[in-house]
């Protein structure tokens, strides 16, 4: 055995938590009043108050607010897609069993408190003309789904993929919308219905004899 000691550990310290730089917490308190009150709804003066900046610090990070507006969308539509394929945080066995998991957790969400439909959805009705930054996120992310539910469809034996895939939307869009109603609204119903549509387009016609 050494007659030496063993040189002492060096303390490690851990650096101090870095406060959220401005542009972060102009991006937080958009996404926050966007989505509760509307794009339209929120203006610059009260974004930079809730973040606690200042105009100057807003607009260094965003030209303007219908670009931080698509910023939001753009975070959005990213916090979309991993909901979406793996629904509950949870990889599913088959497209059959994702997009059903999928409808089952969105009408669960969308009769709670606070539910304030799609962010993307609503930008779309928000703004009309096709040009505005907002409006492209959104028809951008809505043209991504439609073809991902086409895929689904595919996957899942559909006679006519275009076609179940388009329902689905539609259901889902509606999901959407309803949510907001009230907890015992169309929203309640969505998964049945999901099935109902799946099985109608999946399931094989009768032979004739």
């Amino acid at each position: 055995m050494s007659r030496h000691a063993a040189p002492p550990k060096k303390q490690t310290t851990s650096a101090p938590a870095q406060p959220p730089r401005a542009a972060d917490r102009i991006r937080a308190s958009a996404r926050e009043l966007f989505y509760r009150e509307g794009l339209r709804a929120v203006g610059v003066d009260e974004i930079v108050g809730r973040a606690g900046v200042t105009k100057p610090s807003l607009y260094r990070a965003f030209p303007s607010k219908d670009d931080l507006a698509a910023a939001y969308l753009a975070d959005y539509d990213r916090e979309f897609w991993p909901r979406f394929e793996k629904p509950g945080g949870k990889a599913c066995a088959d497209a059959r069993a994702q997009v059903l998991a999928y409808i089952s957790e969105l009408s669960g969400r969308a009769v709670k408190d606070g539910y304030r439909g799609c962010g993307l959805s609503n930008a779309a009705v928000e703004y009309p003309g096709h040009s505005h930054p907002a409006r492209l996120v959104a028809e951008t992310h809505k043209k991504a789904l439609r073809q991902r539910l086409r895929e689904l469809a595919a996957e899942m034996g559909a006679r006519d993929p275009r076609l179940l895939g388009d329902a689905l939307m539609l259901l889902i869009e509606g999901v959407y919308v309803t949510g907001q109603q009230s907890a015992g609204g169309p929203a309640q119903s969505a998964l049945k219905a999901a099935i109902a549509l799946i099985d109608a387009c999946v399931a094989k016609p009768a032979r004739k004899t």
